[in-house]
């Protein structure tokens, strides 16, 4: 009978199908980076070495399921600069604890020949420096020698602008164009308000002070400049006093220089494991109440308890890993209810960053993540 062979066929047919569909070859992946380059990979990355560890905050918003399980290796640094970030992950995904350390905390420190051990599939850098080694150093041509793509993000010298860019690049990179995309939409639609009520209202833009890793036995005053967390506070319409005479994006004021600019607001950043009792304690794990107390100390040191903002109250303090962290809308939205109290009462940081961790993060970002003196 012609019925049963014809049955045969077809099911020959769908078997060769299956088997032809199990070994195909993913499509290659072409990418374009932030240091101008055009990398190409053979397929999605699945062990990835990070240049920087603190770019593991990335990997939640793209892969929620188990994102420590595509790290191949990482610097040190998160876990010396953010501990209590670091146990956070850890307490999620234990296996955070066994990634293998590539280097300390500076791109002097960054093993290229222990890195090209753990035979990484994509190695991740900073387009903008810091931690790991830039685009010129022998690190990176070694890698490009073994045959390891090398490419650079960037949430740090640009952030306004790379921040998406650099999503995208690892959306591409990882096979998580959909998760890159869905929460760069929703991020856009928070930064539009802000920039649609500063463009309907036209505020006077008040001067701002931000020193950044306030306190703890350094001198005043770190800030920003052209670039960096300096981009949010002209967003959010203020005058960030840095940019006037720092042309990177990060840089040294003098204090007689911010004393004779007597800033209208003053904003300190700081982390979880403060020097001594000048430096803000803010970030993951820490309390309110903590944060608080720790920024009266902040702005109890000579010159800068001095400034009318401190004097009269607006003085307030943001977790310092957001000049350099895929989470900046937070510091955004925080500096706008700071800069224009009246025009952004219903604006709510707190309500956004627990949509955020709701919807898209593998590990809730939880703690205390910016606080006012009063």
């Amino acid at each position: 009978m012609k019925f049963p062979r014809l049955l045969r066929a077809t099911a020959l047919l769908l078997f060769a199908c299956v088997l032809q569909a199990g070994t195909a070859r993913a499509e290659p992946i072409t990418l374009h980076d932030l240091a101008g380059q055009e990398v190409t990979l053979p397929g999605p990355a699945k062990r990835v070495l990070l240049g920087e560890g603190r770019f593991i905050q990335a990997l939640l918003l793209l892969e929620r399921q188990d994102p420590v399980a595509l790290v191949a290796g990482w610097m040190g640094e998160f876990k010396r600069l953010d501990p209590q970030g670091y146990a956070q992950v850890a307490a999620r995904f234990p296996a955070a604890e066994q990634i293998p350390v590539v280097g300390a905390s500076s791109a002097e420190s960054f093993s290229v020949e222990r890195a090209l051990e753990l035979h990484p599939d994509l190695v991740v850098m900073s387009a903008a420096g810091g931690h790991s080694p830039d685009k010129d150093s022998t690190v990176v041509a070694q890698f490009r020698s073994a045959g390891v793509p090398v490419v650079f993000i960037d949430f740090r010298a640009h952030p306004l602008e790379n921040t998406p860019k650099s999503l995208r690049l690892l959306g591409q990179a990882l096979g998580r164009e959909k998760q890159a995309e869905a929460f760069l939409a929703w991020r856009q639609a928070h930064l539009d308000r802000i920039a649609r009520t500063l463009a309907e209202a036209k505020p006077a833009a008040p001067s701002v002070l931000m020193e950044m890793r306030a306190g703890g036995g350094r001198e005043c005053c770190g800030s920003p400049g052209q670039g960096n967390l300096g981009e949010f506070i002209e967003f959010a319409g203020g005058n960030n006093i840095g940019a006037a005479v720092i042309p990177g994006p990060l840089g040294p004021l003098n204090l007689e220089y911010v004393v004779a600019q007597d800033p209208r607001v003053y904003i300190a950043t700081g982390g979880t494991n403060p020097a001594d009792g000048t430096a803000p304690r803010i970030g993951p794990g820490v309390t309110p109440e903590a944060a608080r107390a720790a920024l009266r100390g902040t702005v109890s040191r000579s010159g800068i308890a001095s400034l009318t903002a401190v004097r009269q109250g607006r003085a307030h303090a943001l977790w310092h890993n957001f000049y350099d962290s895929p989470y900046n809308l937070l510091a955004a939205e925080a500096l706008a209810r700071w800069l224009h109290p009246d025009l952004f009462a219903d604006l709510d940081p707190a309500a956004t960053l627990a949509e955020m961790n709701q919807r898209f993060l593998a590990v809730p970002l939880e703690g205390t993540f910016w606080v006012s003196l009063k």
